[in-house]
């Protein structure tokens, strides 16, 4: 099925996705002027083209799965939608863009399932890639929104407003409104599943970690994590940020959260955080134990974002390598930073 952006946002979404590859300056939109202005005009179609590519890859059609136990990937190629069965209505963890909703139908159906049967729907945080589809599915299913505080703040205002260093024009979705607000450790239940929230705020002010329980194909209790996202986003600053003050302190707690989670089972808001499209292809092969049971690539994820942070915020301080805490940071090696949101 070939998913085509609306022509009215296909701006919007290209541009957007400039913020999060970090592709096109701040604010994308912005008309150049003097006597360069035709050589900076060719730089930004250039740069478009290369987001509008990067939207079509990350949002293209991906086989639908199950992952283990009643989870199931019905999510796009790198826009990560989690699907949690139950006897009495469906989960889903996140939404992808609202152009991955007809991807997410068109995936249930072939796993045997109805997007109209949906009855909760969750996310691990308010950006664009991630709750551009909650309106969508909201008004397909009557499923019930149930976010953070300030997450369904960003949800209700669709995206505006959040911290990012760019025109809220370009990273806007359809809004929508939360039925139910969660604390961190409050529980989500249905038919039999019991979801665990987890606060772990930096990458948005209300940003996600769900837990829960499964049985693997050998009757073994299984930890799942889906992580709610670490990553720093490009322009976004850690020291003195006026629109989020406490930014670094908030990472800092994140960062202790995840680091003492049991895991078993890791699950990210993209495919490229855990190896998905290389492990799927494990799983078909019948590889055993099956390959989504990664606890060291979860600590390894975590670790490097750790890292990343600790470089980003001693740089911001004049490479002083304290934390936010004032503790001195923990030596660190070179770890790779993703440029995703």
């Amino acid at each position: 099925m070939k998913v085509i952006a609306h022509p009215s946002r296909s701006a919007s979404l290209a541009t957007g996705l400039a913020v999060i590859l970090g592709i096109a300056a701040s604010p994308p939109l912005a008309t150049a002027q003097g006597p360069a202005g035709g050589l900076k005009d060719a730089a930004r179609a250039f740069a478009r083209r290369q987001v509008e590519a990067s939207l079509r890859a990350m949002n293209r059609p991906f086989p639908a799965f199950r992952i283990v136990g009643n989870i199931y990937y019905v999510g796009a190629a790198n826009t990560a939608v989690y699907l949690i069965a139950t006897p009495e209505g469906h989960i889903l963890i996140n939404s992808g863009f609202d152009e991955t909703v007809p991807l997410i139908r068109d995936s249930m159906k072939k796993l045997g399932f109805r997007v109209e049967d949906v009855k909760l729907l969750l996310a691990n945080h308010a950006h664009l890639d991630h709750a551009g589809g909650h309106a969508a599915i909201q008004r397909i299913a009557g499923a019930k929104i149930v976010m953070s505080r300030a997450d369904a703040d960003l949800l209700a205002r669709g995206g505006r407003g959040d911290f990012l260093p760019t025109a809220e024009d370009v990273v806007d979705y359809p809004p929508a409104q939360a039925d139910r607000i969660i604390a961190d450790g409050d529980t989500v239940s249905l038919g039999g599943v019991v979801l665990t929230a987890h606060l772990t705020p930096g990458h948005t002010r209300g940003c996600t970690t769900w837990t829960m329980a499964v049985e693997d194909e050998q009757g073994v209790r299984r930890d799942v994590v889906f992580y709610g996202g670490t990553t720093i986003l490009v322009g976004v600053s850690l020291v003195d940020n006026p629109k989020y003050p406490a930014i670094a302190e908030d990472y800092e707690r994140t960062f202790a959260v995840l680091e003492n989670l049991p895991c078993d089972v890791f699950l990210a808001p993209h495919g490229t955080h855990f190896d998905l499209a290389a492990k799927r292809r494990r799983l078909e092969a019948g590889e055993r134990p099956n390959p989504f049971i990664d606890p060291e690539g979860y600590r390894a994820f975590v670790k490097a974002g750790r890292e990343a942070f600790c470089r980003q915020l001693a740089r911001e301080r004049g490479g002083s390598g304290k934390r936010a805490d004032g503790e001195p940071a923990p030596a660190t090696s070179r770890a790779p930073e993703s440029k995703e949101n």
